[in-house]
């Protein structure tokens, strides 16, 4: 089966395996599945039953996922797989997060044809991104080769759980950026999500220090993380391992799967983003409030506003050779003007 390829991170233990590819490092017996449901032990290797296998494919602009000081006004090829290793009770994909076909290869695409849809669509990049990007690793290592032939940007959208192996090899082979979802505090990810958040804020840093583009998503869940502490601890753990000038996008949460509480109130919403701009975080954002002053840009030296966005749409473009045209400071943001004109009618 075309799905159904060996891993590339694992260890032998006699006749079991353990993963290498996330911090779960699961010990599959032989014929048993790992944690994630999509890696296999068969006859004492280790087999990702998935690759290329594809749930979900649409062009979407980067500021979607949301990169908003990478490419912006550019789009990216988007795609995943099956299944997660994380628990999360309000997952949004959860129709592909929490399930895994019978028959994967039935949902085969080869990998030379995800960069031709991507191309045949114009699109600048390759996004792996809806379900946990990091259960497609093979798949992406030869995607973004692919891609790279063609002078396409790649990137993650991710619980960032992988092992520090997994990141590193993806740095190596293609990968330009990631975007990490910091689901909480350390109880409410151990509890709801089966996890160690300090892990996701290692690789948040070990990420930076490979030179890969990062920001960071914290979605405020009603009645879970909308409480002062949590916001206290995601801005201060965010100035130690991810620095002031990583974008940190406060998002709001919407009733889904199994989890039903109203939306985020968006003055809890307001109160995160002033309270980390206080704290000395230069880009912090509100994201899933269309319209809201708080998803656009501004010059953290003068306070000009440098980006207006309405959703996923970037109405202005003020930004000049990188910097700021009112103070002259320089702006951390990553784009290509030539797809800046090309997308937005009101650049400067």
């Amino acid at each position: 089966m075309k799905t159904i390829k060996e891993a590339i991170l694992y260890e032998k233990l006699g006749n079991d395996v353990r993963c290498l590819l996330c911090e779960r490092r699961c010990i599959v017996k032989n014929d048993s599945f790992g944690f994630c449901k999509t890696r296999k032990n068969i006859n004492g290797k280790l087999y990702t039953m998935v690759y290329g296998s594809i749930s979900a494919i649409s062009a979407n602009p980067m500021e979607k996922k949301p990169f908003f000081h990478f490419h912006p006004g550019e789009y990216a090829l988007t795609f995943s797989t099956w299944s997660c290793n994380f628990l999360c009770p309000w997952c949004q994909n959860f129709e592909i997060s929490k399930y895994v076909p019978e028959n994967p290869e039935h949902f085969y695409i080869p990998p030379e044809k995800i960069v031709e849809i991507a191309l045949k669509y114009d699109c600048q990049g390759i996004s792996v991104s809806f379900n946990e990007p990091t259960l497609l690793f093979e798949y992406s290592l030869d995607v973004f080769k692919i891609s790279k032939m063609y002078g396409m940007h790649n990137d993650y959208v991710s619980n960032g759980y992988m092992t520090k192996e997994a990141l590193k090899i993806l740095r190596e082979n293609g990968l330009d950026a990631i975007n990490f979802d910091v689901k909480g505090s350390p109880e409410v990810v151990k509890k709801y999500c089966g996890a160690d958040v300090n892990i996701v804020w290692r690789n948040i840093e070990y990420s930076k220090r490979l030179g890969l583009h990062v920001e960071v998503v914290h979605l405020i869940v009603t009645g879970l993380n909308d409480n002062e502490e949590t916001i206290e601890y995601i801005v201060e753990n965010h100035l130690k391992y991810a620095g002031e000038s990583v974008p940190l996008h406060f998002t709001r949460y919407y009733p889904a799967y199994k989890y039903k509480e109203q939306p985020t109130r968006i003055e809890f919403l307001e109160k995160a983003y002033e309270y980390a701009k206080k704290q000395g975080i230069l880009y912090p954002y509100i994201g899933n409030v269309p319209g809201h002053k708080y998803e656009n840009t501004y010059c953290h030296n003068c306070g000009k506003l440098l980006i207006k966005r309405y959703s996923f749409d970037i109405l202005e473009f003020r930004i000049r050779n990188g910097k700021c045209p009112e103070c002259g400071e320089e702006i951390p943001i990553i784009y290509n003007e030539k797809y800046i004109k090309k997308r937005i009618k009101n650049m400067y």
